[in-house]
């Protein structure tokens, strides 16, 4: 019986150590966890679109007769040593020339690879690129960085596979052609690097899967980046929901929740389209942090 009681007191102590070990190399791994994730964001210049008339902007003509000019903005994240494109701009075919498709003038000074070459970084060097949805000002890159994963809504990979994207499946061809290259899907928000510091959100309308960004700075903060949920400011004010959007009840639900999520993360809002958000973020090629 003795004998007995010292085996079980032992093995108590045995497991009570074992617990403690396990506890403590938890409370070890939750503040690696909590240590300040070296982030960094740069604005890149994708292009510059004129508008003869802003009226498809509004179905409610509130915008009609309007001529605008909007920029056509890419970001660059690193996550230690982990690089991400988010969106892919007009064409490089553009670069140094326009072209005209309906109340639409685009031009291109440069190209996403010759500012990656500013930061001494090649095609090579991406390692995801991220894209908040399928149409052309915002994929037209995209195809020059075959070797990174896209990340990608579901339903927006859906609509590109079946066609209902129009061209885009030719744009993005590295990742629907025959050789498919690695491609991650998410169907709601999505933790990029599983730290909390990049994610896309889900926030649809402007497109079935239309995406949107917020990435948390260690110094700046969040900054949330809009894709085409907004493309200036004044749709913010009055709610413009482009007539060209697929869904005039997702879209008016995205603009309240991205809206409120701004406010309660008190972010820094970039709206991708407008010029006038682009000293928002520091001058290419500082980088915010």
């Amino acid at each position: 019986m003795l004998n007995s009681a010292k085996f079980i007191a032992a093995a108590l102590l045995t497991a009570s150590a074992t617990a403690t070990m396990a506890q403590d190399a938890v409370e070890e791994d939750a503040i690696e966890q909590n240590q300040p994730v070296d982030v960094e964001l740069w604005r890149l210049d994708c292009g510059t679109i004129q508008l003869a008339d802003a009226a498809p902007f509004s179905d409610t003509n509130l915008y009609d007769g309007e001529e605008r000019t909007i920029t056509d903005s890419c970001y660059l994240i690193r996550n230690g040593d982990q690089h991400m494109l988010w969106d892919a701009g007009l064409p490089s075919a553009l670069k140094g020339t326009t072209a005209t498709q309906w109340v639409f003038t685009y031009s291109l000074e440069r190209t996403i690879t010759d500012q990656l070459a500013e930061l001494n970084l090649t095609p090579d060097d991406i390692n995801l690129i991220g894209i908040s949805h399928y149409h052309d000002d915002h994929i037209g890159q995209a195809a020059e960085f075959p070797n990174a994963t896209l990340l990608i809504n579901s339903t927006e990979y859906q609509a590109v596979d079946s066609g209902a994207a129009g061209p885009a499946k030719e744009s993005l061809s590295p990742w629907f052609g025959e050789e498919k290259g690695e491609v991650r899907q998410f169907r709601g928000d999505h933790d990029v690097f599983s730290d909390g510091s990049v994610q896309v959100l889900k926030m649809p309308g402007h497109t079935p899967g239309h995406s949107a960004l917020v990435v948390n700075l260690p110094t700046t903060g969040s900054v949330m980046l809009t894709g085409d949920l907004y493309h200036f400011e004044e749709q913010v004010t009055n709610k413009g929901v482009p007539t060209f959007n697929t869904d005039r009840a997702d879209t008016l639900a995205s603009f309240h929740r991205f809206d409120q999520m701004a406010g309660n993360l008190d972010a820094t809002v970039i709206i991708q389209h407008d010029p006038r958000h682009i000293s928002r973020l520091p001058a290419f090629p500082e980088a915010a942090k």
